[in-house]
């Protein structure tokens, strides 16, 4: 890794921070490292426009990309983010705390608007109401979130669903779009 890169990178550590590097790890902007953070190699963070911080203990795998896009990215302690991940942090995204986020899985807090026939969607715009991850959440591999969806804690999330609502607390949901099929309270 180029030295440049990982002064960059490091200026923004938590006091006492431990934080891995792997090979390959690009990062821009206003990005915040709590203790003992792991960025595998190939990662991508990006808050060139916004702000992105990790909490403690907070794992990314190979190939995770982070873009802020103008919003705020906050993902808590001990919450670890697999392959492939993709997030987006437009309208806000807040992970909370010792969440499982599993490979693949796609977050954006953001939405393109469609009603005019004589614009292309693009030229739009977009709502941002944002989307908050609450703690011990469990999101299967290749989940979708939508924007505007709050996830209870304890929550479990398919592989492969949509999520488009809200889940309640301790919730089991699966489909397209998600459904909750079950509670993991007794």
């Amino acid at each position: 890794m180029p030295i440049a890169l990982l002064y960059k990178l490091m200026h923004r550590l938590t006091k006492g921070a431990r934080v891995s590097l792997g090979a390959r790890v690009k990062g821009i902007g206003n990005i915040t490292f709590g203790r003992d953070v792991s960025v595998c190699r190939d990662c991508y963070l990006n808050s060139s426009s916004g702000t992105i911080g990790l909490g403690d203990r907070v794992s990314l795998a190979p190939f995770v990309f982070v873009e802020a896009r103008g919003g705020h990215i906050e993902i808590g302690e001990g919450t670890s983010i697999n392959p492939f991940s993709v997030l987006y942090g437009h309208g806000g995204l807040k992970i909370g705390k010792n969440c499982i986020i599993a490979a693949k899985a796609t977050i954006i807090p953001a939405n393109h608007n469609y009603a005019s026939l004589d614009r292309p969607i693009k030229y739009q715009g977009e709502t941002r109401k944002g989307i908050i991850i609450e703690d011990d959440v469990w999101l299967g591999s290749n989940v979708t979130v939508l924007d505007g969806v709050t996830i209870g804690a304890g929550s479990v999330i398919g592989a492969g669903s949509v999520v488009t609502k809200d889940v309640p607390p301790y919730s089991v949901a699966v489909g397209v779009p998600a459904r909750v099929v079950k509670t993991r309270k007794a």
